[in-house]
């Protein structure tokens, strides 16, 4: 851009233009690329205004965890725990995390109110689940991230009543050092219907991936699913919920290493030109006749008696 155009530029268009690249950086480089954009602004009040806006974004929607000053747990930064702008709860601990978007790191916390907590019937649900999901998530993603949050009906007192769960897997392998980071974000939405005895669930899985020795290359994948099991006593449902999730995200990870298994035999057979110079299709069936090996034996009269 040049300084004839970027003169050009309102202050609320610089903003939206940083907070473009702000939410678009790959997982775990939010930090580099604002270290960039405020050297390019050079306008340290636009800045603020557009990294104000653009963290919370990218914090709630990469899942990123924070661990409390205390070192007493670990918070997730998602929206569905969300309490404030700047407040999310954690209900294994029963804590409400204070959060610096900015700096991603939990400065304080306080103990969770009653109104923020769920009722003890739905507490023995969510409980049951999460010790489940911890086992699962423990055994999959070495560096996994999980946590399972009522949003709807936390104040249910007894059965008779629908209710909903969401459980929330995030796992990073940051490398910067190597060139490489990478991402694994679910989210499972889990309807407990109580009038017709059943529980519906509904997936949705991110991959994201960035290599960046000598090139930029990313990948962004996204997948949906659904399924549903009967409404059972707490450590049941926990249980088959768990087994649910983790058939599906097994096929899913089993589909990504097929695909990308078959990427020089596809994809990057489609990324060359349809018809070359010669304008006649290469035959991809037979690159043998190709050969350059052969052309040379031919030529010298290798292996002729």
């Amino acid at each position: 851009m040049s300084d004839e155009e970027e003169s050009h530029l309102t202050d609320k268009e610089k903003i939206e233009i940083a907070k473009w690249f702000l939410l678009n950086s790959p997982v775990g480089e939010i930090q580099y690329v604002a270290k960039d954009v405020r050297e390019v602004l050079k306008d340290e009040r636009v800045y603020r205004i557009a990294a104000a806006e653009a963290f919370p974004l990218y914090n709630k929607s990469h899942m990123i965890c924070l661990g409390f000053p205390d070192r007493s747990g670990e918070v997730l930064v998602t929206s569905f725990n969300e309490i404030d702008k700047n407040e999310y709860f954690d209900p294994r601990t029963a804590q409400v995390a204070i959060v610096d978007h900015v700096k991603q790191v939990c400065t304080d916390a306080r103990p969770a109110n009653d109104d923020e907590l769920p009722s003890s019937y739905i507490e023995e649900y969510r409980c049951a689940f999460d010790a489940e999901i911890i086992k699962y998530v423990s055994e999959a993603y070495p560096k996994g991230i999980c946590c399972v949050y009522c949003t709807n009906g936390k104040d249910m007192e007894e059965p008779g009543s629908n209710f909903e769960f969401v459980v929330v897997i995030s796992a990073a392998r940051l490398s910067p050092q190597n060139f490489c980071n990478g991402s694994w974000r679910s989210i499972w939405t889990v309807e407990f219907k109580d009038d017709i005895q059943l529980v519906e669930v509904r997936g949705k899985l991110q991959v994201g991936a960035h290599y960046f020795e000598e090139g930029n290359v990313q990948l962004d994948a996204k997948h949906e699913c659904r399924d549903s099991t009967m409404f059972q006593s707490p450590d049941d449902c926990a249980v088959s919920l768990t087994n649910i999730i983790r058939l599906h995200e097994t096929e899913y990870l089993s589909s990504l290493q097929t695909s990308y298994s078959k990427l020089p035999d596809t994809t990057f057979k489609d990324l060359r030109r349809k018809l070359p110079v010669t304008r006649t299709l290469f035959p991809w069936h037979n690159t043998l006749q190709f050969s350059l090996t052969r052309d040379i034996s031919k030529e010298l009269g290798i292996g002729k008696q």
